[in-house]
């Protein structure tokens, strides 16, 4: 408590133990007004300025901005009464119940589970609340004291909160750090889709390798007391989570070499549909019946893989059509080729044709040749809609679609053996 805030204070009239505390409770109130006012008119620029932040944090900036600045206003106005008093209590309530809820926005924005997030604003605010009433020594210090010895390590209420803690940040901190990047990495210009997909894989392992050391750091964790374990881990590594690296190897050198790309149509054994997405363990396809299919990443490198899409999207499409040998043969052809042009998939150029294959038992084969650039929209549809237009087409000119037929001669019965 500075001199000029007890002068201060001084001044005001009535029992200072009734009066400071309705002085303190009421300069609260003011100061969230405050703070509520500010996050509501600064929150949207600070979108506009930061779009990736905000982005990371969408429906939880302005509760940020209210919470953040009226936590930091109530640490200030902490300093007008000195500590243990019940107004300098009142005001270390209303801070502890700021830094909570901040904490909780935070997290929350970062779709951190509520069963984590908890614990860990409860603990803020009883460490907040108990530094203002002058208490928080001898709390840390019983939590200290209560614990059993585990080899070495001594494990305590105390260690065990700073380690939750300790965790969650890390996780937070995580989770804020990837999606800035990712946010970052897909507005960069320079970088087609796989190359940005690529690079917010390694971005996030990075993240993660330098979070696990700094909470290495943090907590003291000697690394030397897993030594004797590390031949086993590598062993179990090597028999148990094989299929897991050589998956992630996998998915990583697909991303690097480019062969198979989100957006690409693909078939891969029964599968067939386009890329979704390419994960640290597996390839998202999903089929034109909606199916999702996960497949393995070290599947798409060791069997073989039809890509429709690699080098060029253009796929073409064969649908076969007979007719009876009595048509109009030029006439037949023309009409399949004036409803392969009809046909709003069917590209112009490569220009669609017709080419008669072979004489068949009862009827003329022929093909309707269409390419289309959009194969991730099916296949069968663009026959259903040709075929069905050839109908209407040949129905309208008389040109007839035979169908098999047999004929049994029966010999008359003699009545002789």
């Amino acid at each position: 408590m500075t001199p000029d805030a007890a002068h201060l204070l001084a001044l005001l009239p009535g029992d200072p133990d009734i009066v400071h505390p309705m002085v303190a409770l009421l300069l609260a109130i003011l100061l969230y007004a405050a703070a509520w006012a500010i996050g509501r008119a600064l929150a949207p620029r600070l979108r506009h300025r930061l779009p990736p932040l905000g982005d990371a944090l969408a429906g939880h900036v302005r509760a940020i901005l209210r919470h953040g600045v009226a936590a930091l206003l109530l640490a200030l106005a902490l300093v007008l009464w000195p500590t243990g008093s019940l107004a300098h209590l009142v005001v270390g309530t209303a801070l502890g119940g700021a830094v909570a809820l901040l904490a909780t926005h935070i997290l929350r924005g970062l779709a951190i589970p509520r069963w984590a997030v908890a614990p860990l604003a409860l603990i803020l605010f009883i460490l907040i609340v108990s530094g203002s009433s002058g208490g928080i020594v001898p709390v840390g210090e019983m939590l200290d004291r209560i614990g059993f010895t585990l080899g070495k390590r001594r494990i305590t209420p105390l260690g065990l909160l700073s380690i939750a803690a300790t965790c969650v940040a890390l996780f937070a901190a995580v989770r804020l750090t990837n999606r800035l990047i990712g946010r970052s990495i897909q507005k960069t210009d320079g970088f087609d889709p796989t190359q940005k997909l690529l690079a917010q894989k390694l971005a996030a392992i990075a993240v993660i390798v330098a979070a696990f050391f700094i909470g290495v750091d943090l907590l003291s964790i000697d690394l030397t007391a897993f030594a004797v374990f590390s031949g086993a881990l590598g062993l179990a590594i090597g028999f148990g989570l094989q299929k897991t690296f050589g998956n992630l190897i996998a998915g990583i050198i697909l991303l690097m070499d480019r062969s198979i790309k989100p957006g690409d149509v693909i078939v891969v054994g029964d599968s067939f549909g386009w890329v979704n997405k390419i994960g640290v363990r597996a390839v998202s396809v999903i089929t034109r019946d909606g199916k999702e299919h996960l497949i393995p990443n070290e599947n798409l490198m060791t069997q073989e893989v039809e890509n429709w899409s690699y080098s060029d999207r253009n796929v073409r499409v064969r649908i076969p059509v007979g007719i009876a040998f009595d048509s109009d043969l030029k006439l037949a052809q023309q009409l399949m080729l004036q409803a392969a042009q009809d046909s709003p998939r069917v590209l112009r150029n490569p220009r669609p044709n017709v080419w008669l294959t072979s004489f068949g038992e009862s009827r003329v084969e022929h093909d309707i040749l269409v390419w289309i650039s959009d194969p991730e929209g099916g296949v069968g549809n663009v026959k259903s809609d040709v075929l069905g237009r050839v109908w209407q087409l040949f129905r309208d000119n008389g040109i007839a679609i035979p169908y098999p037929q047999r004929v049994i001669h029966h010999a008359p019965d003699t009545g002789r053996p």
